[in-house]
């Protein structure tokens, strides 16, 4: 039997793993598409390589404009 999406893979157990090793977690969300598409035009507004890089600086600017 092939491994389908809804069961992890060796590989995806792999690479939390490695996540976690770095001190990072993966977190799944469900957003609307104009926020994805915002999202996405200030990663590359940014030069950020992923949407993930975008989120972060996201929140730490908010961070300190909350301090």
């Amino acid at each position: 039997m092939e491994p389908t999406t809804a069961f992890p893979t060796d590989k995806h157990r792999a690479y939390r793993r490695r996540l976690v090793a770095n001190g990072k977690h993966q977190v799944v969300v469900a957003l609307p598409q104009e926020i994805v598409a915002l999202l996405d035009e200030f990663r590359e507004r940014q030069g950020l390589r992923n949407r993930s890089q975008a989120v972060v600086q996201l929140i730490e600017r908010g961070r300190a404009a909350a301090q």
